[in-house]
């Protein structure tokens, strides 16, 4: 869904007002006149459903909604003169239509199909992507036999814009707190290792004392999840931490480490194995995470499997519902995350076999921007996450 991005001079002069507060003032900052920029902060207001300044006999000052909302429309027009790149003063010169185009565009490589989702004629995005080029003073997007490509300036000025939107975003659910009526939706970027048990439990925690607010999940390859992330198309990203930072604008936060196990059903042969070793393990057949993950990796270099005549991998698959489907049904074996097998483990519907796995602990955490504002409902959720860890990290346990 392409974000409904409010008149960009309209946030300019809103903006200039709030931090000169003086109309007269902004007005000849934004090069407008003083009743359009009257018109210009009344229609935000409308569109915001609340007052954002008190008019005072001196000049104007900003309520609590407004001091909320220009923190973020400044951010906002921060990340658009970012996606310039040396462009000159672009959040002077783009339009809102333009920063509608480039998302639509983005999402649907066609000119058509944007238009068609946009809801307006084909010539309408064809012109607004246009002037978007000559606004930049670059090319954008490159035709194809199947559509569109977007130019590595496109994709610079797509992630700062989709920031900019997720800055406004915010500001509306600032507001909407402040009035009373927090229905904000957060958006999370889940990795495998907490989706059992650390992010269901602290997302029921959150709920108890925010029950209007909506949570939404997000699940696949960490690059897809880590562009997301950097897009602003999610709040934050929990699980597994890199071994190094992958980019150099994200925060890598550490919760509690976690380990790998060899698991086995309940009554498995080699729960009654006296003495067990890993060349005990290669008589069963295996279930292992593809090899391009770090469990996967593990096993394939702990067992050795490329020196391996035959392999002892009868089956690979990331899907956890499958891996334990396979164990209970017969005298099957995998490597997985404690964390991951936490409950089964408890109940003993599983089994943890005592054979050491030297160097197989990760580093659980929080992934987000370095630039990213929490709003006070989202810094709550990062609290509830943090909390049951906060001792361990802190005395390094």
């Amino acid at each position: 869904m392409t974000p409904d991005f409010p008149n960009i001079r309209h946030l300019r002069a809103f903006v200039k007002t709030a931090e000169l507060g003086n109309i007269s003032h902004a007005a000849e900052a934004v090069a407008l006149s003083q009743p359009a920029v009257t018109h210009a902060i009344s229609n935000l207001e409308k569109s915001l459903q609340t007052p954002l300044f008190v008019r005072l006999h001196k000049g104007m000052g900003l309520t609590d909604a407004g001091r909320a909302y220009h923190r973020r429309a400044a951010r906002a027009l921060g990340e658009i003169a970012l996606g310039a790149k040396g462009g000159g003063p672009f959040e002077h010169r783009v339009t809102a239509p333009q920063l509608r185009a480039l998302l639509s565009l983005a999402e649907a490589r066609s000119f058509s199909l944007a238009a068609r989702n946009l809801g307006i004629s084909q010539p309408s995005v064809h012109r607004a992507g246009r002037d978007l080029e000559r606004s930049i003073s670059r090319p954008l997007f490159i035709a194809n036999g199947q559509g569109i490509e977007l130019t590595a300036a496109a994709e610079n000025l797509l992630r700062h814009v989709r920031l900019a939107a997720h800055e406004l975003q915010q500001g509306v659910a600032e507001i909407a707190a402040l009035q009373g009526t927090d229905t904000a939706r957060i958006t999370i970027g889940s990795l495998p290792l907490v989706r059992t048990q650390v992010l269901p439990q602290a997302i029921h925690n959150f709920l108890q004392q925010r029950p209007f607010v909506q949570i939404a999940t997000v699940e696949g390859a960490y690059s897809k999840l880590l562009r997301d992330l950097r897009h602003g198309q999610t709040d934050f990203l929990i699980g597994a931490l890199r071994n190094e930072l992958p980019e150099l604008d994200i925060i890598q936060e550490p919760l509690f480490k976690d380990t790998l196990a060899l698991v086995v059903r309940h009554g498995h042969p080699l729960t009654q194995t006296p003495n067990i070793t890993l060349a005990d393990t290669l008589e069963y057949p295996w279930v292992a995470p593809p090899k391009q993950t770090p469990a996967g990796t593990y096993l394939s270099n702990m067992l050795q499997i490329p020196m391996l005549a035959n392999t002892p991998v009868k089956v690979v698959s990331s899907s956890l519902i499958l891996l334990r489907g396979l164990l209970l049904a017969g005298d099957y074996m995998t490597i997985i995350s404690t964390s991951q097998a936490q409950h089964e483990l408890d109940t003993q519907t599983l089994v943890a076999l005592p054979i050491e796995l030297p160097d197989s602990a990760r580093m659980i955490g929080l992934t987000y921007r370095k630039t990213w504002e929490p709003t006070v409902t989202q810094s709550l959720l990062l609290d509830i996450i943090r909390k049951p860890y906060r001792v361990g990290m802190e005395t390094g346990l």
